[in-house]
């Protein structure tokens, strides 16, 4: 049976699977209560920055295997298939993750749902969400059980989410039925026929599973960054100390950059809100260790800050700081929680001089902060900076000539935030070049 998909939640999750499982041939409609963002992506016009994504949006929008509606009932109506792809964000003044746009979504789906079909959570939500769901949505459709839940958590990187939805490195269902197994087998059938790892499991393990996976690589991150740490105390390379520890395949190189650390709308607020679940269960003395962390990371922003003040002698008022890079990453336009920005905002704070430039989060930035400084360039940037802080490993960055950079500054300093410079070049060509952790 060729099954017709909704993507109930148009944002990143959303509008990536909407676009690249009607890339796999299904007939796809995307809905949002947001009329603004389903007229643009009607339209062609991709709300977010994400390599590959808005050439198979206007490639299947133009074939009609792709379309979006602001409407539950045709949603309902068109649907054998129902993904939920909504966000959930931290709750305000508190660890726990706010899970209130799944429950509207099922609120305002489930009394439209008036024959068999098969709803899919795949947000990242507090383990025991899936259960609490399936017997809401049970309840309001008028086909009672015939509307069935299950849970698929996605594991997309930003800059990298066409390729994790097309060829996804695993696949987790927890389902409550055959039936429901059937379905999803049936729906991702071309990925398991190219031997795509397929875990099939219940509601809570499929929970567990994202934030388990989002806990260790936040643990991985702050742990070289804890080795950065004692390494600047120790006049030690945590660059190579990290290099050496990547050829130990237990430990292996991936998530062992020493830098600023991690941000963006996943990390942070996943481990807050396991950390949270987990004491509301009993278990919260299982992930203490996740607060130290999350404190490791946050130190990350602050030792930036210092070292900074450092090479403007002391104190910023008077001095022009140049941050290159707004995004909490490269190749992607996303700001939430970010570092770079976080640093930025704290150093305008103390009275520096901050202008700003990144290739893609740019205006996010600008209407976010518009109290900074802002350059079309690198170069324009810099003008006049008395230091420059590499915090977004953008390539372009990394290809910085830093004889042309060098020229438009009134100081060669420049902090390399994320460890991505080679230190030797930019130090003959005259810089003053710091990097956390490094001598």
């Amino acid at each position: 049976m060729a099954y017709r998909l909704t993507m109930v939640g148009t944002g990143y999750l959303g509008a990536t699977t909407s676009a690249c499982m009607a890339e796999l041939g299904f007939e796809v409609l995307g809905v949002d209560v947001d009329a603004e963002k389903i007229a643009r992506l009607q339209a062609g016009d991709l709300p977010i920055y994400e390599p590959g994504l808005e050439e198979i949006l206007r490639r299947n929008l133009a074939n009609g295997r792709l379309r979006f509606t602001t409407s539950y009932e045709e949603a309902a109506a068109f649907g054998d298939v129902h993904f939920l792809c909504l966000g959930t964000p931290q709750k305000p003044g508190e660890y726990g993750a706010d899970v209130s746009y799944l429950d509207a979504a099922i609120e305002s789906l489930a009394p439209f749902l008036e024959r068999e079909c098969l709803v899919i959570g795949k947000s990242t939500v507090p383990v025991g969400t899936a259960q609490r769901l399936s017997e809401k949505l049970t309840r309001l459709a008028p086909i009672g059980s015939g509307a069935e839940l299950a849970w698929n958590p996605e594991f997309l990187r930003e800059g990298f989410a066409v390729k994790d939805t097309l060829y996804p490195d695993r696949i987790v269902l927890g389902v409550a039925s055959e039936r429901a197994e059937k379905i999803m087998r049936e729906v991702y059938s071309s990925m398991l026929e190219r031997q795509t790892p397929l875990v099939i499991t219940d509601y809570p393990t499929a929970e567990l599973v994202k934030v388990a996976a989002n806990a260790f690589l936040a643990t991985k991150i702050s742990f070289v960054n804890a080795m950065a740490e004692v390494c600047e105390a120790a006049h030690a390379d945590v660059k190579q100390l990290s290099l050496a520890l990547s050829f130990d395949d237990r430990i292996g190189g991936k998530f062992l950059n020493p830098g600023l650390g991690f941000g963006g709308g996943c990390l942070p607020k996943d481990i807050r809100a396991f950390m949270a679940r987990a004491g509301e269960l009993g278990a919260d003395q299982a992930l203490t260790f996740l607060r130290e962390v999350d404190a490791i990371n946050m130190r990350r922003r602050a030792r930036m800050v210092d070292l900074a003040r450092e090479l403007t002698g002391g104190s910023f008022h008077g001095c022009t700081v140049t941050v290159l890079g707004a995004a909490f990453k490269p190749n992607s336009d996303d700001i939430r929680d970010s570092p770079a920005l976080d640093v930025a905002v704290t150093i305008s704070q103390q009275g520096g001089r901050v202008t700003v430039y990144d290739p893609a989060a740019q205006e996010n930035a600008r209407r976010a902060h518009p109290q900074l400084s802002y350059g079309e360039s690198a170069l324009e940037a810099a003008k006049d900076a008395h230091v420059v802080l590499l915090l977004t490993e953008w390539q372009e960055f990394i290809d910085l000539d830093p004889e042309a950079l060098g020229s438009v500054v009134a100081r060669r300093k420049i902090v390399d935030g994320r460890n991505a410079l080679d230190a030797e070049i930019w130090r003959e060509a005259g810089w003053h070049y710091r990097a956390l952790g490094r001598p």
